[in-house]
């Protein structure tokens, strides 16, 4: 078996009691699919045994235990035949079989349109198919001269990082904290892990058998974003524990002045050709207003900043906020505490989920290391029942009664009952929680969380209280709610979220005639694809307005996506001798004409939500993507010039 290929698993030597012991673990449908690339032959996926149906985060397609076992029966010898021949793999199966392939994982057809974009992210042939290809056609002395800036050490910025490297394009990244991971190096909170799927949470280029959760915690994913780092030498050119005060665009240069505070406090200016922003848009804390805040008499914290070595047995713990960090909080930190206090202002939706805190067997692990592509369909099987092929069912039915503000139509009434029911099931005997619990607004309105059952659980221990009134003050004692009544406690930690809306802030950033971003984006921040802002020269965004999803998909994936775009715009400046690149205005006014027509339209615009992370202050979203996934994806990849003022 070829070592070029990092999809097609390492040779393995396991009798035949070992081979059948690992079998047991594994995802039937993705192991058939695997035996096509063991045999060469399609038959595996045409005969008798297929899913059934798929569904995210279900990885046996309601494959029957029979079934199961005749799967593993079938594949036994011809795993062992493989083994005995040294590992040796048949030609790769051709497009169409790759084709019929995704169709039997899918349950059901799968258009010819998207399956380049599955392709890509399947990387079966073991090249990063996002690989820059490009960057020895540019002279050496105009790549010299391309310095770009990257904001941000997280998944996107190092992302960013590697392109820009095999490019050959000169870069350095600054990082605010002392190492890489954005995301996942800040917030530690107790429980704080991944919920999409982690073999599909990972760069589609790196092999994603090492994962030991199917949704994994903070300091695996941390640890990951380091090896990745390592991996690709990008610690040479990335800048830790420096601060990005601003930059300015000089007109007479055509180049961005970036100016950082060092970690000894001192201030530099760094010149840039270009300027990639990767800091995120869940990035900056966002603190609760409420009186007090600053009397408290103990430990008071937002989530995002838990304090190292903090000893929180025995105390009463007061939770302010239960949106997807307090979720994941109190149900990991119930236990250690003498009491919780969970104060929440909007119930939210709870989408059950058996695989949320589950380990992945070793038999999973090995299939995912030495089974051929094994993983890769693994990965097909995370992404395709969420792969946001589609957003009709996010777009509210003008011809649907929702006086109720329940639900935005008649499928979505549907799925309020499915959800509605784990709630209820899941609170037996609580009907003081139940009403508590369930949410007044669409299913999918806000942020959907995912319980394996222990919030709930949470929620209906004796020592743990979920209390939604709101809250009045803060004391040097504890938290007072608008009833009067003072909850002690000794610890306050803010689940509160982050500023979401205010995209690159706090960052100073000056264009065209000294204009602010701040004042050009106001309530209302716009860029056209999300990427790209009139009057901002070779100022790309990464995760930029409108951009977030909500839908489908991961934000590695569109990172990707977007990456390439950007990519590309770089290779169209530096190919053509131009020194600025922005959006035409008319271009880039029509896209946000277009975007608001329809973010109006979906469910997290729907009136009854009051309170949304997604919302400005006037109730609009310039924050989630209304598009489907495959259409965004072709727009990133088919980067068009004359969108462009090139100067």
């Amino acid at each position: 078996m070829s070592d070029a290929n990092p999809h097609a698993g390492r040779p393995f030597t396991d009798d035949d009691a070992a081979l059948a012991a690992h079998l047991e673990d594994v995802s039937i449908p993705a192991l058939l699919c695997a035996m096509v690339h063991v045999t060469g032959d399609p038959l595996w996926i045409r005969s008798d045994l297929k899913p059934h149906a798929v569904f995210l985060n279900e990885y046996q397609g309601f494959m029957g235990e029979e079934e199961k076992a005749e799967a593993r029966r079938r594949a036994l010898p011809a795993l062992a035949a493989f083994r005995d021949g040294g590992c040796v793999l048949p030609p790769q199966p051709s497009t169409e079989v790759l084709h019929e392939m995704m169709e039997f994982l899918a349950c059901g057809p799968v258009d010819a349109e998207v399956v380049p974009m599955f392709l890509e992210d399947l990387h079966l042939d073991g090249a990063d198919s996002g690989a820059i290809t490009w960057g020895d056609e540019l002279p050496a002395d105009v790549k010299a001269a391309a310095h770009v800036v990257v904001i941000g050490a997280g998944e996107s910025g190092l992302l960013a990082g590697i392109r820009l490297q095999q490019a050959g394009i000169p870069f350095t990244i600054l990082e605010k904290n002392p190492g890489p991971g954005g995301t996942w190096f800040e917030n530690r909170y107790p429980g704080a892990r991944v919920d999409i799927g982690s073999h599909f949470y990972c760069y589609s280029f790196e092999p994603a058998d090492h994962w030991s959760e199917y949704f994994c915690r903070q300091p695996e994913l941390k640890a990951y974003f380091e090896r990745v780092m390592r991996k690709y030498g990008l610690e040479e050119n990335t800048r830790f524990s420096t601060e990005v005060l601003g930059a300015a665009w000089d007109e007479t240069t055509g180049r961005w002045s970036v100016d950082l505070r060092n970690p000894d406090g001192s201030t530099e200016t760094l010149d840039a050709f270009a300027v990639i922003s990767a800091v995120g848009a869940l990035n900056q804390p966002k603190m609760p207003d409420i009186p007090g805040l600053e009397d408290f008499a103990g430990p008071l914290f937002h989530s995002a900043r838990w304090p190292e070595g903090l000893d929180i047995t025995g105390t009463r713990f007061a939770l302010v906020g239960a949106g997807a960090s307090g979720f994941q909080i109190a149900p990991t930190i119930a236990d250690q505490v003498a009491h919780l206090d969970v104060y929440q202002r909007t119930a939210q939706w709870v989408m059950p989920n058996a695989n949320y805190h589950r380990q992945v067997p070793s038999g999973e692990v090995w299939a995912m290391q030495h089974l051929p592509f094994y993983a890769r369909w693994f990965r097909f099987l995370m992404f395709w029942p969420g792969a946001g092929l589609s957003i009709e069912g996010s777009r509210i039915d003008p011809n649907h009664d929702d006086s109720d503000g329940l639900a935005i139509s008649a499928a979505s009434r549907q799925r309020r009952g499915m959800f509605e029911k784990f709630i209820t099931d899941g609170l037996a005997g609580r009907p003081d929680l139940i009403e508590k619990v369930m949410p007044h607004y669409p299913v999918s309105a806000k942020r959907m969380l995912q319980d394996n059952g222990v919030w709930l659980d949470c929620l209906k221990r004796d020592d743990v209280e979920l209390i939604r009134t709101g809250i009045e003050r803060i004391v040097p004692e504890g938290v007072v709610t608008t009833d009067g009544v003072l909850h002690p406690a000794d610890v306050i930690c803010c689940a509160t979220g982050f500023r979401h809306t205010d995209f690159l802030w706090p960052i100073e950033f000056r264009g065209r005639g000294g204009v602010r971003l701040r004042d050009q984006f106001g309530d209302e921040p716009k860029a056209y694809l999300g990427i790209t802002v009139p009057n901002f020269p070779n100022l790309f965004c990464l995760y930029g307005p409108g951009t977030n999803l909500a839908h489908g998909a991961s934000m590695i994936f569109q990172s990707e996506s977007q990456v390439a775009y950007i990519m590309s715009a770089l290779r169209e400046l530096l190919g053509t001798g131009a020194t600025a690149l922005e959006p035409k205005p008319e271009v880039h006014d029509a896209y946000a004409e277009r975007y608001q027509s329809e973010i109006s339209q979906m469910v997290w615009a729907h009136w009854s939500v009051k309170h949304s992370h997604f919302k400005n202050a006037k109730g609009q979203i310039w924050t989630i993507s209304p598009w489907p996934i495959p259409e965004y994806w072709r727009w990133c990849h088919d980067f068009r010039a004359e969108d462009f003022v090139l100067s």
